[in-house]
């Protein structure tokens, strides 16, 4: 069989395609599954993955036809039979969010890269809707790919491309912003996303120990009172 070279962005994935089903049935499958690779009768949270035209594109009205006809209800059911603690979205766009919210209260959204040091803006309408209803926010993608870990270098990704000119002068910026106010590029970002009122929890990830010692370290590091006034 011919190895596959690249599925969604992944290169060299498992030799399985990829099939999005958000229906009861798909999502009740893909939870089975996870149970028996765990162990366990019982998640935390379930957050529906990437659904949204960020991913999908214009395929994506069927995958929500499929998820508001029966994938939400179904993980009611789930979360009131206890299989379940909570659920929600993990995604990186936010009309999906309000989108899904319109329908039904998500208890949790997991929101990639649109609330953080350069791009904020989560803040205009999905931060207040979380707040007033009580969905809590977990941020990932604090650094939007890359550019707010390494600085506004050659080769900087940003939303998991290289960085337009744009993007990088507007990280230049933030970054002579952050050393004048004595923070190092990385921990601003880092601080901010911990110190947002609407974050609940800051997922980061990390491929070496010496990048998670580091981040670690810069979410531990004390603030300046000129500081809070630039993450703020």
């Amino acid at each position: 069989m011919e190895p596959i070279a690249e599925a969604d962005s992944f290169v060299k994935p498992a030799q399985n395609d990829v099939r999005y089903d958000y229906s009861g049935d798909g999502i009740e499958e893909s939870l089975e599954q996870s149970f028996r690779r765990l162990g366990v009768t019982h998640i935390d949270i379930v957050y529906v993955h990437d659904i949204g035209e960020y991913t999908h594109g214009s395929g994506n009205a069927a995958n929500m036809e499929d998820f508001l006809g029966s994938g939400y209800d179904r993980l009611v059911r789930l979360k009131e039979a206890g299989r379940i603690g909570a659920f929600g979205l993990g995604v990186n766009e936010c009309q999906v969010c309000l989108d899904v919210m319109d329908h039904g209260p998500i208890d949790a959204i997991l929101l990639a890269g649109r609330l953080t040091l350069l791009d904020r803006s989560a803040e205009a309408k999905l931060v207040p809707r979380c707040l007033s209803e009580e969905t809590s926010l977990v941020l990932g993608g604090i650094f939007n790919s890359g550019i707010l870990a390494t600085g506004p270098v050659d080769g900087a990704t940003y939303d998991y491309e290289p960085a337009s000119k744009a993007v990088l002068n507007k990280v230049a910026a933030l970054q002579a912003e952050a050393e004048r106010a004595g923070l190092a590029l990385p921990t601003a970002a880092l601080q901010f996303a911990k110190r947002h009122p609407a974050s609940a929890s800051v997922l980061i990830g990390t491929a070496r120990p010496a990048t998670l010692a580091r981040n670690l370290e810069a979410l531990q590091a004390e603030i300046s009172a000129r500081a809070e006034r630039f993450l703020g």
